[in-house]
């Protein structure tokens, strides 16, 4: 029973630190404080529906309509900026999961029903073993938990490391990605949630969205924690 209840107890701590992640101010039972929670940077009230960029009317915008991503919609919880950034850094560099689970709750918030699978953005192995988890993996659990969606996190994977695309110019990570990603499953049909943590230029969600689309996927939707926007 003793041992139930440490468990317990490491879980809640580990899940509700009992302190807001940005302020230290009392939050017993969620990451954030009420006040932190309500300054958080909104995506634009008027954006591209596909990739998600800062339109003026909600609008598809230009690069879109110039080279259509092959992914059909994105969805964004929050603009990329502070302290949205340090969030999501406190996840990957931190190893705090607690904001992985966080995030997959304002992300579920946004999906309708009607989608079918959720895949992770996967991570090569050797970066896997340099960071101890997938951070998109572990948000994509959380959305796939409010959702009671299955989560596949074995039929996409990366076949060979690439320098990390925040390390390119943004003219250089679409090439950067291509080809560095296989499925082995048949997606005929299938609705998929694709989920990452930050989207950026979109090339490598677009390249996951091109090979599950070439394995049959009939929607690709990316969901991303945060959208950083050029405007």
């Amino acid at each position: 029973m003793y041992r139930l209840k440490s468990l317990v107890s490491r879980w809640l701590n580990d899940a509700f630190p009992g302190s807001c992640l940005l302020c230290g101010s009392d939050s017993p039972d969620a990451l954030l404080c009420p006040a932190c929670t309500a300054d958080l940077p909104a995506p634009p009230s008027a954006c591209c529906p596909q990739c998600a960029e800062q339109t003026t009317y909600g609008e598809r915008c230009g690069a879109c309509l110039k080279d259509p991503p092959h992914f059909d919609q994105t969805l964004a919880a929050f603009h990329y900026d502070f302290p949205v950034n340090r969030i999501i850094q406190a996840l990957k560099y931190g190893h705090q999961l607690a904001v992985a689970k966080w995030l997959g709750y304002q992300l579920a918030a946004l999906i309708k029903p009607g989608e079918q699978l959720i895949v992770p953005l996967p991570l090569h192995p050797e970066r896997l073993r340099e960071r101890g988890f997938n951070q998109s993996m572990e948000i994509a659990r959380g959305v796939g938990k409010q959702l009671n969606l299955p989560v596949d996190h074995c039929s996409l994977f990366r076949n060979r490391p690439t320098p990390r695309q925040a390390d390119l110019p943004l003219k250089e990570r679409r090439k950067n990605v291509r080809g560095a990603f296989e499925c082995t499953a048949d997606m005929t049909g299938k609705n998929i949630l694709l989920i990452d943590d930050v989207m950026t230029s979109g090339a490598t969600l677009n390249e996951c969205a091109r090979v599950l689309k070439l394995h049959g996927a009939a929607h690709v939707t990316a969901v991303v924690a945060a959208r950083a926007l050029k405007h």
